[in-house]
């Protein structure tokens, strides 16, 4: 395991701006780790026990439908964050999600972010405006996404390519 150095945290741009005091503690519970392409990150339902900052690479999310199987949501890359559902009860992924093409990201220990949350309220209140930022373009993407499969069901059948 390489924990990164602060500074690498600094540098991110979900984290920017964030208190030196908070991203030294955020540091504290990351890791830089290198994820082969085709590794499933998580499945829809699983557990959910950390979320990634993308440095390089990419992966997709994906959402189950009957009968279909996953259907690609969106593609996430550098500078993106990768799970959400970690955030709040009941620590369950509400999507899947692939590496498409081999990444390079931080990964961060949820339950440890989740304790420094609840120690600090004002580091607490700053995550969570962050990850609301990300959640709801997420549910915009979705959203027009399942339009798009709706108004377009052929694409369903489309392997897809990122």
């Amino acid at each position: 395991m390489t924990t990164p150095h602060p500074q690498l945290l600094a540098a991110c741009r979900f984290l920017r701006g964030l208190r030196g005091d908070h991203i030294a503690r955020l540091a504290g519970h990351a890791r830089l780790v290198e994820i082969a392409r085709q590794t499933r990150l998580f499945e829809e339902g699983q557990h959910a026990d950390r979320f990634w900052l993308i440095q390089a690479g990419q992966a997709a999310l994906d959402a189950s439908i009957p009968g279909r199987g996953p259907v690609i949501i969106e593609f996430l890359g550098r500078g993106d964050v990768i799970g959400l559902s970690w955030l709040i009860p009941p620590f369950r992924w509400q999507f899947g999600a692939m590496v498409t093409q081999p990444l390079q990201a931080l990964e961060f220990d949820a339950r440890a972010v989740r304790c420094l949350c609840e120690q600090d309220a004002e580091f607490g209140a700053e995550m969570t405006q962050r990850f609301l930022r990300v959640t709801l373009h997420r549910l915009q993407t979705t959203r027009d996404r399942l339009l798009d499969l709706s108004a377009h069901p052929e694409l369903l059948s489309r392997p897809e390519a990122g």
